[in-house]
């Protein structure tokens, strides 16, 4: 993070999580998981994944691809830094245009320069508006703190906003002067501060009652092994090892490769955040390995035991 002449190390955390209740696409007959394949639209076959472009669909319908070298001529920014442009009035940015937040943290060489720089944001009561550079595209963002720590913000570019059009409210319509005060009487009545524990996701406290509800109730769908379902996991493997070697040889065969896709946003000493999905991403593989071979070896005991009791019954 750039502050004038100063340059503060810092790492990136996201700042929320989605606590959504998540649901799986599943044949009601049998339980067995929705899946989707990559089909042509034109010839009905199912395509590779490798054999799979970017396309940009003109105004008249026809469709321009884009190879990987078109890709290369387009302007990017690998910039390590979280640039500060200018100072601006908190209420200039309209909440509208914030997107995703992190929060910062800073390495042990910069505690001084970013408790400086955190200090000097709350007495101002500005924004910290900078540029940095996310999945290789530059983008606008605020520095703002909250609860002590400094957080950046991304925002939408300008005409990511939509302009609301309404013709219902083009009229030069307004409130009478008694229905407004009544207005301002039930506002009076209902003010008040806003404490979070007040609110409740009821909606996912209610599906996680019901789900415990069906499980103490025996209500569970036994479903089989999904067919060619060991087939993708290996071809995903393998795809992500080609990756890896990829990556590998581009480098000369040095160094060390991310194949997880997670985001680079590196900042001052070349922290950055996607160390802890790469972390993530290196235990599930490891996990869908052990789960492959303990499949492996349940189904071999499994024949084994049908063995034995042939075997026996024929002696019998």
């Amino acid at each position: 993070m750039s502050f004038g002449l100063v340059n503060v190390p810092v790492r990136l955390f996201s700042a929320t999580e989605n606590h959504d209740v998540q649901f799986r696409q599943v044949h009601e007959k049998d339980g067995g998981r929705i899946k989707y394949q990559r089909v042509c639209a034109i010839d009905g076959e199912e395509v590779p994944y490798s054999d799979i472009a970017k396309g940009y669909e003109a105004a008249d319908g026809q469709m321009v691809v884009l190879t990987d070298e078109d890709m290369k001529s387009l302007p990017t920014r690998s910039t390590k830094e979280i640039s500060i442009e200018k100072f601006v009035p908190s209420e200039q940015i309209d909440p509208l245009l914030f997107d995703k937040s992190y929060y910062l943290e800073p390495d042990k060489t910069g505690l001084k320069p970013y408790v400086l720089l955190r200090d000097a944001l709350e007495k101002a009561d500005r924004m910290a508006l900078v540029t940095v550079s996310v999945r290789s595209r530059m983008t606008l963002a605020v520095l703002r703190v909250r609860d002590g720590v400094i957080v950046l913000q991304t925002l939408l570019w300008a005409d990511e906003v939509r302009t609301p059009e309404f013709e219902s409210l083009s009229e030069e319509t307004h409130a009478t002067a008694k229905e407004l005060a009544m207005a301002s009487s039930l506002v009076d009545s209902l003010s008040g501060d806003y404490e979070p524990e007040e609110f409740e996701d009821d909606y996912a406290e209610a599906v996680t009652a019901l789900v415990a509800t069906k499980i103490e109730g025996g209500e569970l769908t036994e479903t089989p092994d999904a067919t060619g379902e060991e087939t993708e996991v290996v071809d995903l493997l393998a795809a992500l090892q080609r990756s890896v070697d990829k990556a590998k040889a581009a480098k000369g065969g040095s160094g060390t490769s991310d194949a997880s896709g997670a985001q680079s946003t590196t900042t001052g000493d070349g922290t950055s955040a996607k160390k802890a999905a790469k972390k993530t991403s290196t235990t599930t593989a490891a996990t869908t390995k052990a789960a492959a071979k303990k499949s492996t070896t349940k189904k071999a005991a499994t024949k084994k035991a049908a063995t034995k009791k042939a075997a026996t019954k024929k002696a019998s």
